[in-house]
């Protein structure tokens, strides 16, 4: 067994709360941007002190409609503005946020409305309302539907600004006063990866704390009056809270964007200095440009351009460093190739944060070596977020990093991961398998298996409970080839199986996007997309892609056969959850003649 922890860089007050946050920086830096709204193409700087009195004004009619300490109030939309208004408007009630994925079905909306018991619901449009509607009669608790951008009426804000308009500042301050840190600041459903997901309540200190160390220990990425991040994951993710958070508790400039299509524009208007995202994020980045470059007749430079960043990266963690070869390589290929990536990522930015996913040693060195540090990160929502993440100034790509300050790692015999600290939930709503996951001693148990370097630097090798054992007794952690699978332009996603079968086999799904020009390529285009799916160029390049996997293990890990599936796995067809990690339980199920037929 092996245990590393570093010592805590900020220390949650005995009278802290998530609302004390906004008062502080309306004190502290009351011109400062903290949020910039989009407004017609551009952005709207909105200032500390404006964004307190606006989140003042929804929560004084939070309260006129009955909304008191404690109880649950949903919030269903995409990544906007309104969404951190409303977080923060419900907390300063005293309330409890149950975020709700804008995507979920009705079955969805009635789980998490009801098992939290929720008084009340925010949601984005005439569609969601209807959504929540439709299960009213399961919802005996829920009384009041606000919507933001309604079919006809003012919308949300403007209807509980006007019916707050009356109520006393002392009201609200008795309201907010009822916070402890130790108060619960929002229910957070799990992704639901196997059975009914489960409530994961996270307390003000939890936010607090780790986003108080994080800011901390990222402190050059953070400077106020000038950082800003630009937010495009799902709010109702823990990861895209966490970061809310951090951005105000800094602060620096929060910008949201409610459309991912509209992302590279966004980008290129907001131009934060610090990107986050999912590892298939950078993938399609990089995609894309050596895609586009082959189309320019130019991929001879950018592969020789990508293994140069590469080798440079690589010769950053030597101790001699890149040669002045390698150096004066790097120089020529950043005026011709490294500056137009950075460019796409707005210009500005010499940092992202990556989490949710392994983003893989060939993907990190890239973006490293173009100046553009992929800082990974671990963690999952019973941690509040990241448990461990890589040192802005010292990263160990492929590893996701050391513990948060003031958290501890530790990895036992069997391989997985334990932590423990401040940033861990309080339990489960409703009390049930509130201790499924904890040790006597309140470690966190969390299924993950990996691996403590000399310095804490963690590396993740699969789920524990994901590992396969073939027939022949042979165990298997399908992460490991999966990532490496993805890596490829032309793959979307790979399920590992072979639990109990002779040997490891692999269903594979093509990147929808990618694919029509790796057709047009090949000059296939007249070809129906079955017979493209059955065409031996493609099952070549797809081989290719498994060949890649199986270079990072033994032969009797390696994917001895694949099949090819018709169609993306996706949130609407069942196989994605909302933070898009695979729900296997669901693909095997629904793919049982696919595998089966794997090993006929």
């Amino acid at each position: 067994m092996r245990e590393f922890s570093l010592p805590a860089r900020y220390e949650v007050a005995a009278d802290a709360s998530l609302p004390e946050l906004l008062r502080i920086n309306a004190e502290r830096h009351p011109d400062v941007a903290v949020i910039a709204r989009a407004v017609d193409g551009g952005w709207e700087d909105v200032s500390a002190t404006r964004f307190r009195a606006e989140v003042r004004a929804v929560a004084k009619g939070l309260l006129a409609a009955g909304v008191r300490p404690g109880e649950r109030v949903g919030l269903m939309s995409r990544t906007r503005y309104e969404w951190t208004l409303f977080d923060f408007a419900i907390w300063t009630v005293g309330a409890i946020t149950v975020p709700v994925y804008e995507t979920s079905s009705a079955e969805q909306v009635a789980w998490n409305l009801k098992d939290s018991g929720a008084v009340a619901v925010l949601v984005e449009t005439e569609e969601h309302r209807a959504a929540v509607e439709s299960v009213r009669d399961q919802l005996p608790e829920l009384s009041r539907v606000w919507c933001l951008v309604p079919g006809e009426g003012a919308g949300a804000v403007a209807e509980l600004t006007a019916a707050g308009s009356d109520v006393p500042d002392a009201e609200l301050d008795a309201a907010t006063a009822t916070l402890t840190p130790d108060s619960p600041a929002t229910v957070i459903y799990t992704s639901g990866t196997t059975g009914r997901p489960k409530g994961c309540v996270l307390t003000h200190r939890a936010f607090l704390s780790v986003c108080g160390n994080v800011v901390a220990a990222l402190g050059p990425l953070f400077h106020t009056g000038d950082s800003s991040v630009l937010l495009f994951l799902p709010l109702a993710h823990v990861f895209a809270r966490m970061v809310e958070v951090a951005a105000l508790l800094a602060p620096i400039t929060l910008g949201h964007v409610p459309d991912v299509r509209s992302l590279t524009d966004d980008l290129a208007s907001f131009r934060p200095t610090i990107v986050l995202g999912v590892p298939r994020v950078f993938e399609k980045v990089y995609n894309s440009a050596r895609a586009k470059a082959r189309d320019e007749r130019k991929l001879w430079i950018f592969d020789r351009a990508a293994d140069t960043a590469t080798a440079y990266s690589r010769a950053l963690d030597t101790p001699r460093g890149p040669s002045p070869a390698l150096r004066l390589r790097h120089r020529l290929f950043d005026r011709l190739v490294y500056r137009r990536l950075r460019a796409v990522l707005g210009g500005r930015a010499t940092h992202a944060i990556s989490g949710g996913a392994p983003l893989g040693e060939r993907l990190g060195h890239f973006y490293r070596g173009i100046g553009f540090t992929v800082l990974e990160g671990y963690g999952l929502t019973e941690t509040c977020a990241p448990t461990a993440f890589n040192p802005w100034d010292a990263p160990r790509i492929g590893t996701v990093g050391r513990p948060v300050p003031g958290t501890a790692v530790r990895v036992e015999d069997d391989g997985e991961v334990l932590v423990t600290g401040e940033h861990l939930f309080s339990g489960y709503w409703g009390g049930e398998h509130a201790d499924d996951e904890r040790t006597p001693d309140g470690w966190f148990r969390t299924g993950d298996l990996g691996s403590l370097d000399e310095d804490g630097y963690l590396t993740l090798t699969g789920r524990k409970k994901e590992i396969l054992v073939t027939a022949g007794g042979k165990n298997v952690a399908p992460a490991v080839i999966e990532d490496r699978v993805r890596a490829h332009p032309l793959i979307a996603e790979c399920m590992v199986v072979g639990e109990g079968r002779p040997f490891v086999g692999a269903l594979i799904t093509l990147d929808d996007e990618f694919l029509p020009r790796w057709v047009a390529e090949q000059g296939l285009q007249a070809l129906p997309r079955a017979e493209v799916l059955r065409h031996p160029k493609l099952l070549a390049a797809v081989q290719e892609a498994v060949d890649q996997g199986n270079a990072a293990v033994s032969r009797a890990e390696s994917v001895r056969a694949f099949r090819v599936l018709p169609e993306q796995f996706t949130e609407d067809s069942g196989h994605l959850t909302p933070s898009l990690k695979l729900k296997r339980h669901v693909v095997a199920k629904d793919f049982a003649g696919e595998i089966d037929a794997l090993y006929d």
